[in-house]
């Protein structure tokens, strides 16, 4: 199977969309994760919050997946100049 990668700005939509598959309430999957029904709220509507954590065990419950990351890509940068007096 390919891997597939979501940027942590899609995990908002894609943890409500698990959930939604599932069948399953916000108040069930806030019980069996352990947080308020209102987290579960914060969690899928409102991606300004920073909740990935919730959102990634959202997915985990409610779908077949794992999720793994972050994965950040590294890019080699010019080379610095070195700090002057001034700068110290």
């Amino acid at each position: 199977m390919p891997v597939k990668l979501i940027p942590a700005n899609e995990l908002t939509a894609f943890a409500k969309q698990c959930r939604l598959k599932s069948g399953k309430t916000k108040g069930e999957v806030a019980a069996a994760l352990g947080v308020s029904r209102s987290s579960m709220q914060l969690a899928e509507d409102y991606p300004e919050q920073h909740l990935n954590r919730l959102r990634i065990r959202i997915i985990e419950t409610c779908s077949e997946f794992e999720l793994e990351g972050p994965l950040y890509r590294l890019v080699k940068r010019a080379k610095r100049k070195p700090p002057s007096a001034r700068d110290g």
